[in-house]
Parts: structure tokens; sequence; C-alpha cells
């Protein structure tokens, strides 16, 4: 069966905050020149928001930008922000307050609003289509096409294809998209985006990305202790305990709903660490505790975050189109903010392009981007946090914290040097006999929860009988070398329970068992596995989680 094939002058491969802004500009710009444009969006989520997971406290930078007139447009943008707290929490009992006057300046989040970036999106998707945009969901763009050394569109993946590789019935074969230009806005360790950085070396002279893994719930609480706009940040204790790094919210949002998560920070050294058990401990702690008590889980989610910032950031430019938001990195970390900053390079992105088509341009590579880019705020805002994440890595929360506040307070500008984290984040993994071993409590099941319950309320799902769409380099290597080395660390890394350690039902032994069905897409394994020898591909479109009002 041949492919179908379709022609665009713009294609976006990833419904998310920049994609979307691409979109909607490009249109824009095309209209005000009266021009006729043909742009698309393909989105792998079986809806527009439905693999869509931030914090999120949002800065509204660039949807002033892109829409002015947002409030008029009925944007969800519900609840301003109306007060901050951060706190240290030293141990399991105790915290303290950090005054504000010694926090970080881009901690402060005056004239933001706490958001659902799901609902944002599909928002954005409805201003996209009736600016004439074609908005396609359920469509996993499973490969590139690359011709003569340009990249020429993707093809979208097959549907009905069964797990032993064989067609079942309904068979589909997946689409041609061709384009003009391609934008590739897929999100935190896009696939694609992974294979566009290492064939076009867009990574050359760079340092290596590094990520967080960001575990989210969504909870229903007590009327009586719901204070909209209430922003609360934490440092310390449960990471502290292993030397991790990272950090909690709990947000405030409308409706009496409460956003709490915790970040892990990627560059981890002891295997024996669970981000997933560790953000379930979190949740006892006294101070995150005390608005939880009384209420009811309602949503659960996670998703690795690029956190290198600036140092790490690829070229984003490349002959046929341009790696765009959180696909290239474009984070900032020390805000615990992505989506301004992603909508502002999909706002660059577009105003790049629709100059290349207007010139009569299909294919050439836009160097003109960076100029754009190097000139923008969003460049600027990157350049000037260049060292918050390698500072954090380097010498932890509070000495990092300290350099983030002389830099953004004391100084209102970045040091002259600049600090680097050249090591990957899936090689800071220490032998598991060299780390003490985390007792986790088991789940109460009122605060505290198990994997397969959480993954159950994530909405996830998949068509059983399709191709595992994660890829071992070598099957034997996790019970080989990973198990005795470093015990495995994917059974505890993943925060879905889709990796599991099992005996051989002649019991001859263990072996790796990979359940796919239970992937919510977060793509911690593409990155921590210390052998990278697990590949995260795309599952058939329409698979994985459907979040709602996350």
């Amino acid at each position: 069966m041949e492919r179908e094939s379709m022609e665009f002058d713009v294609l976006i491969v990833g419904g998310g905050p920049a994609g979307l802004s691409a979109a909607c500009r490009v249109m824009q710009l095309a209209q005000e020149a009266g021009e006729e444009l043909t742009v698309c969006v393909v989105e792998k989520g079986s809806e527009i928001g439905a693999h869509i997971l931030a914090g999120t406290v949002f800065e509204p930078t660039a949807l002033n930008e892109l829409f002015p007139d947002w409030k008029e447009k009925g944007a969800p943008l519900n609840t301003p922000v109306t007060r901050d707290d951060i706190f240290l929490l030293k141990n399991q009992e105790s915290a303290t307050k950090i005054p504000n006057a010694f926090v970080p300046k881009n901690m402060h989040n005056h004239g933001n609003y706490i958001i659902s970036l799901g609902n944002l999106c599909r928002w954005l998707a409805e201003q996209a289509e009736q600016l004439g945009v074609e908005v396609y969901p359920g469509f996993a763009a499973a490969e590139t096409i690359v011709e003569d050394g340009q990249v020429k569109g993707i093809i979208t993946g097959d549907m009905g294809v069964a797990r032993d590789g064989s067609e079942k019935d309904g068979y589909m074969p997946g689409m041609e998209l061709r384009a003009k230009y391609t934008l590739f806005t897929e999100g935190c360790r896009g696939h694609l985006g992974k294979r566009l950085i290492n064939d076009f070396k867009l990574d050359e002279g760079k340092d290596p990305q590094h990520y967080g893994i960001g575990i989210k719930e969504l909870w229903d609480i007590d009327p009586a202790k719901h204070e909209p706009g209430l922003v609360i940040h934490t440092t310390g204790w449960p990471l502290n305990e292993t030397g991790s790094t990272g950090g909690s919210f709990l947000y405030h949002l409308e409706n009496g709903q409460v956003y709490v998560g915790l970040i892990t920070d990627l560059s981890y050294s002891n295997p024996h660490l669970s981000p997933f058990e560790e953000f379930q401990r979190l949740k006892l702690h006294p101070e995150i505790k005390k608005h939880l008590e009384g209420g009811k889980r309602v949503s659960y989610g996670a998703r690795a975050i690029a956190k290198g910032g600036y140092n790490a950031l690829p070229k984003m430019s490349f002959p046929g189109g341009l790696l765009l938001g959180c696909d290239a990195g474009t984070l900032n970390s020390s805000k615990i903010k992505g989506s301004h900053t992603a909508m502002k390079s999909g706002l660059l992105g577009a105003e790049a392009v629709f100059e290349a088509l207007k010139e009569g341009k299909s294919g050439e590579e836009i160097t003109s981007f960076q100029k754009r880019f190097e000139d923008s705020w969003l460049y600027k805002e990157l350049y000037a946090e260049r060292n918050f994440g390698p500072a954090m890595h380097k010498f932890g929360n509070v000495v990092g914290g300290a350099i983030a506040f002389f830099e953004q307070n004391i100084l209102r500008g970045s040091l002259p040097i600049t600090f680097h984290d050249t090591t990957p984040d899936y090689a800071t993994l220490k032998p598991a006999s060299e780390c003490k071993k985390v007792n986790y409590p088991k789940p109460d099941n009122t605060l505290t929860f198990d994997r397969l319950s959480s993954v159950f309320i994530s909405n996830t799902n998949h068509e059983e009988d399709q191709p595992v769409h994660l890829k071992l380099t070598d099957p034997e290597l996790p019970i080989r070398d990973n198990l005795p080395k470093y015990d495995e660390p994917a059974q505890r890394y993943c925060p879905a329970g889709v990796y599991e350690v099992v005996e051989k039902d002649d019991g001859s032994g263990k072996r790796f068992q990979i359940n796919a069905q239970n992937c919510v897409h977060c793509k911690t394994c593409d990155i921590k596995d210390p052998a990278q020898n697990i590949t995260w591909v795309t599952p058939e479109g329409g698979g994985g989680p459907n979040y709602p009002n996350m």
C-alpha cells in the first residue's frame, strides 16, 4: 500500500506552546501581507493538550506579543499569583521560610498566573484554526524525510501494526507530510529532535543537555484551605538526603484545586533513588501535608524537563527547518518556567520562516534565525541565567542558590565567568554497592500512592498489540550489566512502572520486562539509562496519557 502525501508551506511537529504559537504567528503575518499560506500542526496526543504537562506558573510576556487582546479572546489565565512563599525543608518534620529579601528575583511571580498549560494549548489551537491552520491530533511523527541534505517533512506512524510487526485488519500506512519548512516543537527530548541534533551536529561545541523529571498531581482540596493565587516552592528535603538536587512546588489554582509536584534533577548519582517515591515522601512533610489533608487526588503525570539552559542550547536551524521550544531546550530553570520562552522561540521561528518564504526560499537553511534569536529578549534572558544550572549541580541548592541571589539581586546581571557542567546525566550514577539504599514507606493510599494507581488516573492508554516503543539496542544489557552494577535503575527512575526485573518462567534467572502500555511519555529512560541502551520512539498516534486540566 503506497503512502499518501500532502504538501504544506509550513509543517509544525508538536501541538505545545512553541508549535501553536509559531502556527498562529505565521498565519498572522501571512494575513497582514495578503499572502496565502498552508500551515499544518501534527500532534501525537489524542487531542491538543492531552500530553501537555507543566507546573504551571505562567509568565504572559510572549502571549502579550502574540495576542495583545488575549483577555478579550478568553484565554484561560484565570488565577493571578497573589503570594509567593519559599521554604527550606530541613528534614521530614521542620521547615524554614526564606525571607523575600533573600529570594533570587527570578523566583518572584508578581504579574504571573497559575494556569493549566494543557488548557492554554487547547485555546491556542482554537486561535490557530480560526486563523486557517490545519491541526491534526492523533498523528505521531515517526520519521523525518531528508533528501539531498534537507529536511523535507515527516512520515506519520503506521496504524494497525501488531507487536510482531505484522499488519492487522484495518492497517493504515503512515502519511508523508511534506513542507517547504518543518518546525520541530516536540517538547523536551523530542525523539526526532534528538536525531536532528545528532545528524546535523547541532550541539557541536555545546555543553551536554541536562534534565530533570517533573512529577505532578492535581488535587481537589478542602475549600477552607484553598487560597487561589498562592505559590509555594521548596528546596532541601527529601532530595538532600541522597545528595540530589531539585525542588518542589504547590500552586493553588481556581475551583478549589492545587497542583503539587517535585522536580528531581537527573544528574543524581545514587541508583537506589526513586524520583516517584521521593515525591510521595514529600507529601508527608507538614508544610505540604497541611494543604492536601482532607483532599482527593484527581490526576497524575510525569515529564522530563530540559534544564541545561544557554550553555546547552544547540544550533536551532538546519537545512529545511528549525528546532524550537523545549525540543531545543529553551526553558529558564532559574525561573522554573519554560512556557513563555517556548512561545517566544515559536514566534521568532514563525517570523524567520515567513521571511524566507516571502523571499521564495524552500528548504535552504534559515541562517538569519540566529541573529533574530540573539536580538531577542529570549536570548538575553537565557544568557543572563547561564550559570544557574551548573552552579546548582556543582555546589548544591544552598550554595547554588546563593550564587543565583548574588547574580540576580546584587549584580543585577551575571558573573563575568561562565560555569559549565560537562558530565551528561546518564554518566553520573555510581555503582549501587557504593551508595546508601533508600527505604521508602509503603503508600497509605490517602496522601501517598503506588505507581500503577497513579498511571491509572493519568488516563494512559496504548493499543496493547503494537510494537514496543521502548527499544533496547542490546536486549541482554539490563540484566548482564545494569543489574549487577546499578541494581538496574530503570526499575526506580521510571515513574510509571514500565520497567521490571522479574524471574524467568522456568526459574533459570532474571529477565527485563517492559510494560510499554504504562508509558506516560516522560522520556526519562531515554535520558538516564547509564548505557544509553533505551531509545524512546513514538507509539501509535493517540496513545499515551490524556491529561485533564494539567
